[in-house]
């Protein structure tokens, strides 16, 4: 089986070149197609065994003209490789890939949704889901069941579509705290950390967006709130405007500064390295953004640290309330703080939580996991071999409360399904 992978990034999107590597040890000839051949990431692909053409296949929206030659690139590449199956993984390459072989194609084509941000907005919904765009050879795998309902609600037939969490190296961050962030950021150890580790998105007013898509606004005044609260509480942001310009991030420091003075701390972005010894000293992780997939909660549960996330997007089927963490409206500050309070005050109820989140992330985004997943979907897609069984995390928690480790064996969910519900 030979499959050509498509990526607009050759410095992001890691979870792609993580399912790279699962897939070349099953047997699979993989192919991807990077912008560039020099990158953060671009290494990791190699390692992966894929082989590697340089190639910007993403629809250039800013700049239609050059269309002509993405379609040739495109089509050149395609008959070089002759995959048997290409595999997108944003909504730009998606779209090129669609207009510039056609939608009726000899090769099937997959797109993996990353996130649910175009399947919230009827014109980016219907470029990808109508039947101007869409045709027979194309399929898609959502990456979270908010993903595969928005396909449902479009109408997209149940045998077009396919769930599989984005896979992950669960074991790159630890639970053990060693204090290094507050070392990094000299702030006294006995201080209590709350924040997150996020990009600084600034607003898409095209969209309606008042605020950025994180929210970082909202973080910010509810961490205002806190530090007046409770003594010894320190803000900490982690992350930065990358290549999206700097008028963000200087207006949110402004705002911090003064909501909070000197308290709410923001160094920038940090390594991979960086975050992951940086994680497990926070107190309390918070996430709220307008729009999001399962992201910006996985990595603190897998440092056991407390989460108040958003109930938006894919975050409920990760973060369950009660049970690994703490869900909260979005643009909701003050209900934001309140929680935070909460979890401050049971400190140890509260990482027990996160201690069952930390078990249910290394099962569910555990990468050799996932990416046996999408080959079983190739498989199905390729061969009618038998349809992979979706990934359930409130079904998994129940098997971890009976003291089972492993998943249901298909056709066998419903034995745990008289348990109480989680």
């Amino acid at each position: 089986m030979r499959v050509l992978h498509v990526v607009k990034t050759s410095d992001g999107a890691s979870w792609a070149a993580n399912l790279a590597a699962v897939l070349v040890r099953s047997g699979v000839e993989v192919h991807v197609a990077l912008p560039r051949a020099e990158g953060r990431t671009v290494e990791a692909w190699r390692r992966a065994g894929a082989t590697i053409h340089s190639a910007d296949l993403a629809l250039p929206v800013r700049h239609p003209g050059r269309f002509a030659e993405v379609k040739r690139t495109a089509g050149r590449l395609v008959d070089k490789v002759q995959p048997d199956l290409i595999h997108s993984h944003f909504v730009t390459t998606t779209l090129a890939l669609r207009l510039a072989l056609g939608k009726r194609h000899r090769i099937p084509r997959v797109f993996q949704v990353a996130g649910p941000l175009h399947l919230e907005h009827w014109y980016s919904r219907q470029a990808d889901v109508s039947v101007m765009s869409a045709g027979e050879p194309d399929y898609w795998i959502g990456s979270s069941r908010c993903i595969t309902n928005h396909y449902q609600r479009a109408g997209v037939p149940g045998s077009r579509y396919f769930l599989s969490y984005p896979g992950w190296r669960v074991e790159a961050i630890s639970d053990k705290r060693q204090f290094y962030l507050h070392q990094r950021l000299g702030i006294a150890p006995e201080s209590r950390l709350v924040g997150n580790m996020n990009l600084m998105y600034p607003p898409k007013y095209f969209l309606g967006q008042m605020v950025g898509l994180k929210c970082h606004e909202d973080v910010i005044d509810a961490l205002g709130v806190l530090v007046r609260a409770a003594p010894g509480i320190k803000g900490v942001l982690i992350g930065d405007s990358f290549g999206l310009g700097p008028w963000y991030e200087e207006r949110l420091r402004k705002r911090a500064r003064r909501v909070a003075g000197n308290d709410v701390l923001m160094p920038g972005l940090f390594s991979s390295v960086e975050v992951a010894r940086s994680w497990p000293d926070f107190d309390c992780a918070v996430h709220v953004p307008l729009s999001e997939n399962c992201g910006g909660v996985l990595e603190p549960l897998l440092a056991g640290v407390p989460v108040v996330a958003g109930a938006v997007g894919g975050i409920p089927e990760l973060v369950i309330e009660g049970v690994t963490g703490r869900l909260v409206p979005v643009r909701s500050p003050k209900i934001l703080a309140e929680t935070v309070l909460e979890v401050l005050a049971e400190p140890e109820h509260h990482r027990a939580m996160a201690a069952t989140g930390r078990a249910l992330v290394k099962e569910m985004f555990d990468f050799e996991r996932t990416g046996q997943e999408v080959y079983q979907i190739y498989r199905h897609i390729l061969e009618g071999s038998v349809r992979p069984v979706e990934f359930d995390s409130r079904a998994y928690l129940r098997r971890i409360q009976l003291g089972l480790e492993a998943m249901p064996a298909p056709g066998q969910e419903g034995q745990v399904m008289g348990v109480a519900a989680v």
